[in-house]
């Protein structure tokens, strides 16, 4: 499949998020799961390592815990159990490749990516968090807005040293006009989280360019819903630290 699907998938994953804000109560925790889920079964895939149905346990896992975790935590401490389930994951991931043994291969390969899929897969929990957080509920929205601007300027088949600013750039100008519409956010603080999480889904892109090979529907559902999830977490902590 062409990496295109990826911008695609990214979209239809930021879409279901911001539907299940607003649905009936579990929804986004739902929603944060199957991405998680996703995460843990395309990653491998995506890297192209060896084990892939052992890691997808393993990275899928630790984010469905976050997921619940930060569902269900009383405030403010929503996000209190993720680096837990993170290390959680990790020593998983390097105990699977003990059992695997010496001498087998992609081993560093997979032990270091598998570690960064454990922490995307529980990232996504941030999502949650910025829903039930008590500052500017619209956040998660421009948040949302900001990460669709830029996942649509990475569906231009331009170069990438003129999509990546051009992406940051634009997202970074929609956050404060969706401020503007949906709240009385100051600029900045939309801004910034226009532009941070512009350059975390445009620094993905560029893996996929790297890449190069077309990927199977598990490396393309992996890789459009791992950006998604960790701009979750960036999103709510911005939230924090400039809204409160």
């Amino acid at each position: 499949m062409r990496s295109r699907s990826v911008g695609v998938v990214g979209l239809a994953g930021l879409a279901a998020i911001v539907a299940g804000t607003y649905a009936a109560p579990g929804a986004l925790l739902a929603v944060a799961a199957v991405t998680a889920a996703c995460v843990g079964i395309g990653w491998p895939h995506f890297l192209g390592i060896p084990a892939k149905k052992t890691l997808a346990v393993l990275i899928g896992l630790p984010g469905i815990g976050s997921a619940v975790a930060a569902s269900y935590l009383p405030p403010p401490g929503f996000l209190d159990w993720t680096p837990a389930f993170v290390a959680a994951g990790v020593m998983a991931v390097f105990v699977m490749q003990l059992i695997r043994g010496t001498g087998q291969a992609q081993r560093l390969e997979s032990t270091l990516g598998s570690c960064a899929g454990v922490l995307l897969s529980c990232l996504g929990a941030g999502w949650i968090a910025s829903a039930r957080f008590n500052g500017v509920r619209e956040m998660l929205l421009i948040a949302a807005i900001s990460a669709a601007i830029a996942l649509l300027a990475g569906l231009i088949r331009w170069p990438d040293r003129v999509v990546a600013p051009l992406g940051i750039v634009l997202a970074g100008l929609a956050g404060p006009l969706a401020g503007l519409v949906l709240s009385d956010i100051a600029v900045l603080p939309a801004a910034l989280v226009g532009v941070v999480v512009a350059a975390v889904l445009v620094s993905f892109r560029r893996l996929v360019i790297i890449r190069g090979a077309s990927l199977n529907l598990p490396a393309v559902l992996g890789m459009g819903l791992a950006p998604v999830s960790a701009v979750g977490s960036l999103a709510y902590f911005i939230d924090k630290l400039l809204i409160i």
